[in-house]
């Protein structure tokens, strides 16, 4: 018998960086996603193959686990970042259920993207939420024993609605809110064509002396707290502008739009870490063309990237 399990997307809307620390943040879900099918099969060995939205096979290899290691049976597969990745996360998850893959069957798993793996909106988070609800084992630790991070990136996958995200003590707090701004339709989402290390952006923010942090936080919650209820477009534009002024002062990183896009009349976010992925414009459909005039060309609607 075929399981399936699911999980969306993320995009975080403000709180980068300093979320790691307990700052609350707004974090949204996706409609596109990663599903995890698994299928029990004769042998002894874990087939495993992902695919990517365009249903093109991007990684493949072939396991089998003696002495609770994994070990790849495949000599014509070369082990990479990818296939430690994993090795590590089902690991973890051995760890975290001794019973997980105990049994003497084999399993042909597949992992299917909906969005592409560049992008940014957690090919990894997404599979680590899915290998959880296949271990029964809690995600948010999972995250923490294989990959690191805060973990909002664990609560959109599991959430159908825009969310408030804090850390106390390590733990996750999760707020659902509703979050259906009547500007949406001024609300779009550019690709900066470069995929975004999450772990080196990490590893940057905590390298940095944090004095203005007591500041930061007061004000990072303030507008955390706000942008659900902002009822303008100006509104919304106020408060982003401020987010991101704050946080490149943290960083001490230019903003992406003065370091980028410096003419364009709407207001720019970075989103997640800052440097690649996505970030969030304002303005209409017409001013997109900007954007696309630079090379900038993997444009997505609020509409269609949002889970409503």
């Amino acid at each position: 018998m075929k399981k399936s399990f699911y999980s969306h997307g993320k995009l975080l809307l403000t709180g980068e960086y300093l979320v790691l620390d307990g700052v609350s943040a707004l974090a949204i879900p996706t409609k596109k996603g990663q599903w995890l099918y698994i299928e029990e099969c004769d042998t002894n060995q874990i087939i495993w193959k992902s695919f990517d939205e365009e249903n093109n096979c991007w990684f493949e290899t072939n396991l089998i686990l003696e002495n609770d290691t994994f070990k790849q049976t495949r000599d014509d597969i070369e082990e990479n970042d990818i296939y430690n990745t994993l090795i590590r996360i089902l690991t973890a998850a051995k760890e975290l259920n001794p019973s997980f893959l105990s049994s003497e069957k084999g399993y042909i798993i597949e992992s299917r993207l909906e969005f592409h793996r560049q992008w940014g909106l957690g090919s990894s988070s997404t599979l680590i939420n899915n290998i959880a609800q296949w271990a029964k084992v809690d995600a948010f630790i999972l995250l923490e024993k294989s990959f690191g991070g805060s973990g909002y990136d664990i609560a959109c996958a599991q959430h159908d609605s825009p969310i408030i995200y804090k850390r106390v003590e390590g733990k996750p707090i999760i707020t659902p809110v509703n979050f259906d701004p009547p500007f949406k339709e001024n609300i779009y989402f550019v690709h900066l064509n470069q995929k975004q290390d999450s772990k080196a952006s990490i590893k940057h923010y905590q390298s940095l002396p944090l004095k203005d942090f007591d500041h930061a936080e007061t004000a990072i919650h303030k507008i955390t707290s706000e942008i659900p209820g902002c009822s303008t477009l100006d509104e919304f534009k106020t408060l982003i502008d401020s987010h991101e002024e704050i946080i490149s002062k943290i960083i001490k990183t230019p903003t992406v739009k003065s370091a980028l896009f410096s003419d364009y009349p709407g207001s720019i976010k970075s989103l997640g870490g800052w440097g690649g992925d996505f970030i969030l414009v304002t303005g209409n459909i017409s001013e997109m063309e900007y954007f696309r005039n630079k090379g900038y060309t993997t444009i997505i609607s609020y509409n269609e990237m949002v889970l409503e």
